[in-house]
Parts: structure tokens; C-alpha cells; sequence
């Protein structure tokens, strides 16, 4: 009798239980109802009495996991920008492609690192600490400029080079020094949109698929629909399918394309920039308008999904890109992480062996001209002021006709750092030849490779050029690695014309005699003007 009640009890809970299960919506995951399901309740011949049931980690776990995914995200991000600012792997990154000159190589390591160190103090000591400026001198050809290039392919911070020789003093007609800056603001406020951009990406994709679901389907469509047209769309099965987007006209530019710019194409003074920005949204039926929203002209064009959704994510993006103060964070990074690299910057000094001064307009009056730049001042931009306090300047020059001390005394200590480059030696170029990662002599096997043909170049022979130029360089001009651009032109020169007229799978060897009779007529002719750089 007992038995019997309790069958009938645990019948009763099996029906009851069945009637839970299939009374749920089709559309709802069946794993929760599995889990809630009695622990007598099992497919298996035996019943789990003693073991507790598998209960899945909470909901609420998750959540708390997935909000501070960004603040891990963010920490992880800082950790892999101090691994990759650390001295040492600044050197091998720069080791990979500039050989020797080890000491300018520690200098510009120490001061990317130290701008790095910066932003790790308090407030008050933040305040304190001013970069220190690096000047580098060297010959020509030995790296200078190729050690900035790298540069600015290391860190994320805004970075521009700049020729000394393209300012004039204030008051001449030309670029004023203060153009440094208002360029180097125009990079970090690319820079700060691409970072924004890729940021934001995601998140403008899922309104992409969106938009074209509504031009599809229209917003009113039922959701069993709109999701098997989803499906589709993701598949790429609709790619074909012509759609109507609305863009705005004549492209990104708009309608007007920047037709009032004046004084140039340059907008050196920043009173004029924003004068042109403001007729140009004027023209553009921006400058007035219900709480001054901006209103572009847009046009209707027809295409198919593959094109239309490129042409949507960029709309969205330049939609949710209104929500960002790109030009509060573009001022910040110039501020505390620009770097500015002032190239050829003996060309502005005058020797002073002579008495009488010079009346060129790129010469002291620049050097006076970049003292408050480099020590700190206010600059007006379209942006808005940039304080450059704490940006960093590397100069360099090569000082051949004038010495670092010709330079005005308060410009060298602004620069207290220098730091001499040295000339390059045979071996130096024999490893500028065969060390770097796009040496001269791959470029050369790479090129000819194009044409099915294979180019052997011998190490006697990478030897025996080394030995030209370092020749050249001592009896004509010193023009550092610059001189191995001339010999390996000279050397191919008739092999790149013939590597066309081959057949493929041929094989061209350059080996030292080669080399030897190529240069022959460079090496005995007394006039070797025509191989002068």
C-alpha cells in the first residue's frame, strides 16, 4: 500500500514536471529547465541520490565580469605599452633596420621611456618633471633621420618631422615656427580618430546590419523575418541586392568641397582657418539652424548591400564619433606625449668666424624664434591652445660648416642632451648591405624576382662594394650610406634592363669581377661629379 502511494506520487510529479517543459515557448533555451528539473527526475536507469546537483556559476558573476572587462582591457593595454617603451626593445626594434650608432639609439629609448614615466607620477610631481630635449650630431648619412623615421612607427604618441631650412623668422614672408605645432595637432587629431574609430567599430557593424535590415524589410517587419533575412545577409546571400542609401553630397567633403579657403591652402594663421571653416559650413547650410545641429546635404543613390555597407559604417561611425571630444583628447596627447624631431638644424646657424651677420630669414631670427617654442609657451590653433611644456624635441644636424656651439647659447641649453653619431667605416656598410630587414641587396633580389629570375648576389661581391663606397666617401665627398644607393645603381643597371628579355627560372650572378668592372671607369676617372649625391 505504501508502495503504491508513492509511485503514484512520483507519477504525479513526472507529469507535473513534463507539463513545465512543453509549456515553455519554442523560442526559450531548454538548459535552465534541465537544470530545475527534480534530482529524481533522470533518464538513466539509476537514480542519483547522494551526488548534488551541477549548479551553474550565477548570472550575476558574469555581469560583474563583463563590466570590468573594460578596465582589464584598459590595465592590459598599459602593460603591453610599457613592455614595448622599455629601453632595451626600443634598441632591438631600432637594431632591426639602423646598424651601429648604439648611443643615439640608448638616448632616444631613455627619452620615450621617460615620457612614459612621466605619466605615472602624482599631479604636483607630474608638473615638475619637463622632458629632456635631445641633440643629435653626426655626419651625413650615418642615421640620423632614419632613427626618427623609426620613431614614429614605435609608440601611438603624435610625432612630426620637420626641416629647420622650411621656416622663416616671424615677420618674413613663409612658415613661422608655430606651424610646427599646428601640424603636429593636425596628426594627433588623425591619430586620435583612428584610435576612436577602431574603438567604435564593433558597435557601428551591429547598426550596419541594422540599417540594412530596415531598408530591406522596413522596421515594422516581424521579428521571425527580420531574422531569417538576417541570416541571410550574413551569409552574404544578399549581397547583390540594390538598395537606397542616403549620403551626404559630393562625397565626404560635402557639397562644397572646401571651396572657401583663404590666405592658401596651408591656413598658417589660425583666425583664418577658422574663418574658412565657418563659410564653408555657412555654404553648407550649417551656420544656422535649430540648436545649431549641423545639417549636410544628402542625396539618395542606389547601390548593391556589398558596396552600401561600407558606405553605412562609415556614416554611423562619423555618427557615433559626435560623442567624443576628439579635439579635448587630440590636444591632451599632443601635450603630454608629442614628439617633434627638428631635422637639419645646423642649416640655421651662422658661424660666427664671421663678423658681419647674416641676412638670410632662415637663419637666427629661427633660432630665437623656436627658444619659447621649446621651452614652453601657448600656441593657438584651429583645435583650440596647445601648451607645448612637455613635448619633446630631438634635433639633429650634421655640422660641417658650423659647430653646435655656433648656435645661440639659450637654443643648446634647451637641448641638453647631445649625443654624437659616428661616421660609417667599410664594415659599416658591408652590414648596412646584409643586416637590415629590407637591405639594398634584398630590394635588388626581390625586384628582379618579379620577373621570374633569379638574382645571386655573392659575398665577395657584397664585400667589394662596401670597399667602393667607403673608397668614394674618402676620396670625393662623404655622403655616408647614401654612396651604397649610387654603387648598387651602377651595378644593376644593365641587369635590370635585361631581366625583362629573360626567360623564367634563369639565374643572373653578380660576384666581384662584376662589381670590379662596373666600377672600373667610376674609380680611374678624375671628374666623379656625375656620382656626387
Amino acid at each position: 500500500m505504501l508502495l503504491s502511494s508513492a509511485l503514484r506520487t512520483g507519477i504525479r510529479h513526472q507529469a507535473a514536471a513534463r507539463r513545465a517543459l512543453f509549456s515553455t515557448s519554442s523560442a526559450a533555451s531548454p538548459l535552465p529547465l534541465l537544470a530545475s528539473r527534480p534530482a529524481w527526475f533522470s533518464t538513466s536507469s539509476e537514480v542519483p541520490v547522494d551526488d548534488p546537483p551541477v549548479v551553474p556559476p550565477p548570472v550575476a558573476a558574469s555581469a560583474d565580469a563583463d563590466t570590468g572587462s573594460g578596465t582589464n582591457s584598459s590595465k592590459e593595454e598599459d602593460k603591453d605599452l610599457e613592455k614595448a617603451l622599455r629601453p632595451s626593445d626600443v634598441v632591438l626594434e631600432l637594431d632591426r633596420h639602423i646598424v651601429g650608432q648604439q648611443d643615439a639609439k640608448r638616448a632616444v629609448a631613455i627619452a620615450m621611456r621617460n615620457r612614459w614615466r612621466r605619466r605615472q607620477l602624482g599631479e604636483d610631481m607630474r608638473k615638475e618633471v619637463t622632458p629632456r630635449n635631445v641633440l643629435m650630431i653626426g655626419p651625413t648619412g650615418c642615421g640620423k633621420t632614419e632613427v626618427a623615421r623609426r620613431m614614429a612607427l614605435l609608440g601611438d604618441a603624435p610625432f612630426l618631422k620637420v626641416e629647420a631650412t622650411k621656416f622663416t623668422e616671424v615677420g618674413y614672408h613663409g612658415r613661422d615656427v608655430d606651424q610646427i605645432i599646428r601640424d603636429l595637432m593636425d596628426v594627433s587629431m588623425a591619430l586620435t580618430k583612428k584610435k576612436q574609430t577602431e574603438k567604435l567599430r564593433e558597435e557601428a557593424k551591429e547598426l550596419v546590419e541594422d540599417r540594412i535590415l530596415d531598408l530591406l524589410t522596413g522596421p515594422k517587419e516581424g521579428s521571425r523575418g527580420r531574422e531569417s533575412f538576417r541570416d541571410m545577409l550574413r551569409q552574404g546571400l544578399l549581397d547583390e541586392q540594390e538598395v537606397e542609401v542616403d549620403v551626404p553630397e559630393g562625397g565626404p567633403g560635402g557639397a562644397n568641397g572646401g571651396v572657401f579657403s583663404l590666405g592658401g591652402g596651408e591656413n598658417n594663421n589660425p583666425n583664418v582657418a577658422a574663418m574658412s571653416d565657418f563659410l564653408s559650413r555657412m555654404s553648407n547650410g550649417q551656420g544656422g539652424g535649430a540648436g545649431g545641429k549641423n545639417k549636410v546635404p544628402m542625396e539618395r543613390k542606389k547601390m548593391p548591400i556589398s558596396e552600401a555597407r561600407d558606405v553605412i559604417l562609415e556614416l554611423e561611425l562619423d555618427k557615433l564619433l559626435e560623442n567624443v571630444d576628439l579635439k579635448k583628447e587630440a590636444i591632451t596627447a599632443v601635450e603630454e606625449s608629442g614628439i617633434v624631431f627638428i631635422d637639419e638644424i645646423d642649416k640655421i646657424c651662422s658661424s660666427k668666424d664671421f663678423s658681419s651677420r647674416s641676412a638670410d630669414a632662415s637663419a637666427e631670427g629661427v633660432q630665437r624664434d623656436l627658444l619659447p617654442l621649446i621651452e614652453g609657451t601657448t600656441i593657438s590653433t584651429k583645435y583650440g591652445n596647445v601648451n607645448t611644456d612637455y613635448i619633446l624635441f630631438v634635433a639633429s644636424g650634421a655640422f660641417h660648416a658650423v659647430r653646435p656651439s655656433d648656435m645661440l647659447p639659450e637654443l643648446q641649453g634647451r637641448l641638453p642632451i647631445r649625443v654624437e653619431l659616428k661616421g660609417l667605416t667599410e664594415d659599416d656598410l658591408y652590414k648596412i648591405l646584409t643586416e637590415p630587414e629590407a637591405n639594398l641587396v634584398r630590394q635588388q633580389v626581390e625586384l628582379i624576382a618579379t620577373e621570374g629570375v633569379t638574382l645571386d648576389v655573392q659575398d665577395d661581391a657584397i664585400r667589394e662594394m662596401a670597399r667602393m663606397a667607403a673608397l668614394l666617401n674618402k676620396t670625393v665627398e662623404n655622403i655616408g650610406a647614401r654612396r651604397l644607393h649610387t654603387v648598387m645603381e651602377r651595378i644593376m643597371e644593365d641587369l635590370s634592363f635585361q631581366a625583362a628579355e629573360l626567360d623564367s627560372g634563369d639565374t643572373l650572378t653578380v660576384d666581384k669581377k662584376l662589381v670590379e668592372d662596373r666600377l672600373a671607369e667610376v674609380m680611374t676617372k678624375s671628374d666623379l661629379s656625375k656620382y656626387i649625391l
